[in-house]
């Protein structure tokens, strides 16, 4: 192949790449035990998209499940207050922890959405920013947290990128199971 050719279709590659981006940070290296009870807490909807914290919680579970956490059980509905600004937050976070420890949970995921929207423009590309936490409720200790943004193709939907982001975001968190189990 000629090597001009060759560097135009490389050039045209990175052009394309950088199009849909994602930028993440993990911490937390403990191996945690996907056979023990596990609670999904609510997910806090920072944005200005109704019901993006419901979206994320979703996706969260369906991870979760398919990375072989057996005994999640989803919060009570009570618990959940999905909307702009709630200024009682953190007492929600800590009644959803003692809803968990009740439960006889031993780990929590929980977490925020920082965005969940389409840009203004033309192109009206998708973006997601989530932050999650898994707590030992043991312990009170976060023993898992990551954060993300995700950007899309503007012919991408914004559960699609949710979706990408998240799965990337949780097949950092070690499991146990994993030594065995194919994924």
């Amino acid at each position: 192949m000629n090597p001009m050719k060759t560097a135009l279709i490389g050039l045209a590659a990175l052009l394309l790449a950088g199009c849909a981006s994602t930028t993440s940070s993990t911490v937390g290296k403990e191996v945690l035990d996907p056979q023990a009870r596990w609670a999904l807490l609510p997910v806090v909807n920072s944005t200005e998209t109704p019901q993006a914290g419901l979206s994320a919680e979703a996706l969260v579970e369906h991870h979760l499940l398919g990375r072989g956490v057996g005994g999640l059980q989803r919060y009570p509905a009570a618990l959940s207050r999905d909307s702009l600004f709630e200024p009682t937050e953190r007492k929600l976070s800590e009644e959803a922890q003692k809803w968990a420890r009740e439960q006889g949970a031993r780990y929590a995921i929980t977490g925020s959405v920082e965005e969940w929207r389409y840009k203004v423009g033309l192109d009206g590309e998708p973006v997601v920013g989530v932050t999650l936490r898994i707590i030992d409720l043991g312990s009170g200790r976060v023993v898992w947290s990551a954060s993300g943004a995700r950007s899309g193709w503007s012919r991408d939907g914004v559960s699609a990128v949710a979706h990408q982001l998240i799965g990337g975001l949780l097949a950092s968190v070690r499991l146990g199971n994993e030594a065995t189990t194919p994924r």
